[in-house]
């Protein structure tokens, strides 16, 4: 199989599905922003909930799956739609029911979740339902690890970085620190997929910086290497960063500034919808053009290898004041990829179109593939499943 990278059309928000190139095209679901107008046929928005489960695999009870379910943080446009479109509970209470395929609720394998990005948020900030829904999910699978030490698909976890005050000492067998390089999906070894967790981390040393860090500074950011075979010495680097601001970017700059090939990449999702929050201090609806680019945060969001892609997922981007998108921050990413003749797409220009797909080459590129609209003609899902060992057990 071929690995490739879709960005789905969900205005400003997040949801990117990475399958990889092993045999069984493992599902990486990152955020899900699955609008209520989207859900109706009468509505012109986007019908991005077909357009995912057409590329879904079936379980062999016939259910929609992805191996990994990644939350970024608690938005509602990083987590829409998840209660309704997603099975959250032990699989074995999946309903038995006879909706068609095309309404049936994915199963989640395995989830990769935070506990600092629900501790970190504002007291003003009240989560959404599916915020906590998720929230729910993910506590239950950590008491059923902690009951059990082991876990099945649907029931499995994985926690992305250490909460503060020894909070998650006792869960170090699921537990990736920041900082680590990680290559275990859904309890299995891959030699197609590793993934470098750069944040988020706690800060026990410095108080009023904890009490400081907002839900957007607590998202999960990764650098993904994503092999075109197994073993291979060209991998692509995929950088996400959720809804990070210049503050994480600083400081992931001040750390890796002497190792800069930690935050290279072939493709970035610029964070935040390419709001220029990311990118400097200043705000751009008070300072306009005389607002100033944080010079470390450009550095860390720069490490752009030769030909890179970038991408926002965001509503179309205009010289006006909106942030985000913001048209100051798309120039800066604009020059970012100049300097390495790459290319920067938005989400927001495909108009009718559902998604935007790159594939990973064999020389460790990207190359984008297709633009398209959900259809049965196109669905890995109806060629590939169900079939046997593909079973929730």
């Amino acid at each position: 199989m071929t690995a490739k990278i879709t960005f789905f059309q969900v205005g400003n928000g997040d949801m990117t599905l990475v399958r990889l190139a092993d045999v069984r095209g493992t599902a990486i679901l990152i955020d899900t922003h699955i609008r209520a107008s989207a859900d109706d046929p009468l509505d012109d928005t986007p019908d991005v909930a077909k357009a995912l489960r057409n590329k879904l695999k079936f379980d062999n009870k016939h259910r929609p799956f992805v191996d990994v379910f990644m939350l970024s943080h608690p938005d509602q446009d990083h987590c829409g739609g998840l209660s309704k479109h997603f099975w959250l509970g032990h699989p074995d209470d999946y309903p038995d029911d006879d909706l068609h395929h095309s309404k049936k609720r994915i199963i989640i394998r395995e989830l990769w979740s935070s506990p600092l990005i629900f501790r970190r948020r504002s007291k003003n900030h009240v989560l959404c339902k599916d915020a906590q829904a998720f929230d729910a999910e993910a506590r239950r699978r950590v008491r059923y690890w902690q009951a059990n030490h082991f876990a099945f698909d649907g029931n499995r976890i994985l926690i992305m970085g250490e909460d503060a005050d020894g909070k998650t000492d006792n869960l170090q067998a699921i537990l990736v620190k920041a900082g680590e390089t990680f290559s275990r999906i859904n309890g299995e070894y891959s030699s197609f997929f590793s993934g470098m967790l750069l944040a988020p981390a706690p800060h026990e040393d410095d108080e009023n910086l904890e009490d400081a860090l907002s839900k957007n500074e607590s998202s999960i950011v990764m650098n993904m290497r994503l092999s075109p075979q197994a073993g291979s010495l060209n991998p692509v680097h995929l950088l996400m960063g959720g809804d990070a601001e210049v503050l994480i970017w600083e400081r992931l700059w001040e750390r890796y500034k002497d190792q800069p090939e930690v935050l290279q990449y072939d493709l970035l999702l610029t964070p935040h919808h390419c709001s220029w929050h990311s990118l400097s201090y200043h705000s751009w609806s008070q300072y306009g053009e005389n607002a100033r680019v944080n010079e470390h945060a450009r550095n860390a969001l720069g490490q752009a290898r030769a030909g890179a892609t970038i991408i926002s997922s965001s509503k179309q981007i205009l010289d006006d004041e909106n942030d985000p998108p913001c048209i100051r921050a798309k120039r800066e990413y604009d020059e970012i990829v100049d300097d390495v003749d790459g290319w920067f797409g938005c989400t927001g220009d495909l108009k009718d179109k559902e998604f935007i797909e790159f594939e990973v080459t064999q020389s460790g590129k990207v190359a984008r593939v297709v633009a398209g609209v959900a259809s049965a003609a196109a669905s890995t899902a109806a060629a590939a499943a169900p079939r046997a060992g593909l079973g929730v057990q």
